[in-house]
């Protein structure tokens, strides 16, 4: 009987499935916004004829934006609807988004990628405080498997299909491709989801002022700050040059591109929520040492390739993808448990805005790092790069090892009934 029990409490509600569902697209939504960057990085850095440093800059614009306003906006997240917030930079969102799709020159994008990350980079920790508010740490992973396939379905549907449209009628038009969805999914965010505000019944004096500062303060949480910071920096390193390198290093035409991107897609899509399941029945903390083991040895194989078939070079991004997958999946959820109710919304505010602006350094360092000496050239020193991540990813595991211990005992202690006096 207590098993049935558990089972059925386990069962998502058609609101709830509507809400994984809502989330998920939107942050396909907002990812597709950042990835499609990095496809578009070998068009972009000839039609407008900037380099690899000045690229760099165009990623690192959205994410140090985008950290400085979650910085800002953190002190306030506990203290509105969560429903508001969302749409209100959500729509921030689309506006700068369609300032990206009618850019005519590299300062004018690079101005728009400020606005949207301003807005944008708000809105995944929204997301994820919604998450916390509303599903229990015994399924957590498996929500967080299903919202990060919005990382996969980017690959899958918005990046080929962006790529075709840069191919066909020039890289504006992906943007203001993302723009039409994004208006579709602002309505039915506005229409179906329900005001989320239990966290105000939760009585606080603080200032907003005060909130940022006390949650800043908490050691447990600064323990959180910093491992988001490292994780950050491999995705942010690695993906901007991604098409790049594939172009110019590994001999693939620009035409290859879409089926990379597609077939390692849907394997990530398959592959999210059998990891994310996994990761509840075996353990989040264990799941994102395979992840990271996993990222390392292809990681270190990637950067290190030159002339590769095609046929080679798909397999490798799958498992890699699936390995970074499996690191984001879990440490998402691990992470996810660490903050008090009362303090949810302004710790994943600030949690997001320090991956922003820890990946914005790192993309920008990876400008400085990776060089290309003439515009068909290869790029140099990409292997440089396996061996910084790599390091990062080392101390990362151990960083989430000390999370690890604070949230098993956390989970024991509010679960063991206090004594009778």
């Amino acid at each position: 009987m207590k098993n049935k029990a558990t089972s059925k409490e386990k069962k998502f509600t058609s609101y709830q499935i509507f809400i994984i569902a809502i989330l998920a697209i939107l942050q396909f939504s907002i990812i597709l916004d950042f990835m499609v960057l990095s496809p578009l990085g070998a068009q972009l850095m000839k039609e407008l004829t900037i380099s690899t440093k000045q690229f760099g800059w165009v990623v690192s614009a959205y994410a140090f934006s985008a950290g400085a306003s979650g910085l800002l906006a953190a002190g306030f997240a506990d203290k509105f609807d969560r429903k508001k917030l969302l749409l209100f930079f959500y729509a921030g969102f689309i506006i700068g988004t369609l300032f990206c799709g009618m850019a005519p020159d590299y300062q004018s994008l690079l101005a728009a990628r400020v606005v949207t990350g301003i807005f944008g980079g708000v809105i995944g920790s929204i997301g994820f405080a919604i998450i916390t508010d509303l599903f229990p740490m015994e399924v957590r992973g498996q929500v967080m498997g299903f919202v990060q396939m919005a990382f996969a379905s980017s690959q899958i549907l918005g990046i080929p299909v962006g790529l075709y449209l840069a191919n066909h009628l020039g890289w504006h038009s992906p943007f203001l491709m993302i723009v039409g969805i994004s208006i579709l999914i602002w309505i039915a965010v506005f229409i179906y989801m329900q005001p989320i505000d239990a966290h105000l019944r939760i009585r606080s004096d603080k200032n907003p002022f005060l909130h940022l500062v006390h949650t800043v303060s908490q050691p447990e949480y600064l323990k959180a700050f910093a491992a988001t910071a490292l994780l950050a920096t491999g995705g942010f390193m690695l993906m901007p040059f991604g098409s790049a390198f594939s172009v110019h290093n590994l001999g693939l035409s620009l035409d290859d591109l879409p089926m990379i991107y597609m077939v390692t897609g849907v394997c990530a899509m398959i592959a999210g929520p059998v990891v994310g399941k996994i990761s509840d029945k075996i353990g989040k903390y264990k799941m994102f040492c395979i992840g990271s083991a996993i990222s390392s040895v292809m990681i270190f194989i990637y950067c290190h390739l030159g002339i590769t078939p095609l046929w080679t070079v798909i397999p490798i991004n799958v498992i890699l993808f699936v390995g970074i997958s499996s690191r984001m999946i879990s440490s998402s959820a691990l992470v996810s448990a660490v903050p008090l109710p009362q303090d949810r919304g302004a710790f994943m505010g600030i949690n997001s805005s320090i991956q922003q602006i820890s990946g914005g350094i790192a993309s920008a360092v990876a400008g400085l790092i990776v060089f290309q000496p003439s515009e068909n050239a290869p790029l140099e020193h990409y292997d440089l790069l396996s061996y910084v991540v790599i390091g990062s990813i080392l101390v990362t595991v151990a960083m989430m090892y000390m999370i690890h211990l604070y949230v098993t005992q956390k989970v024991v202690t509010t679960q063991v009934p206090k004594p009778a006096l």
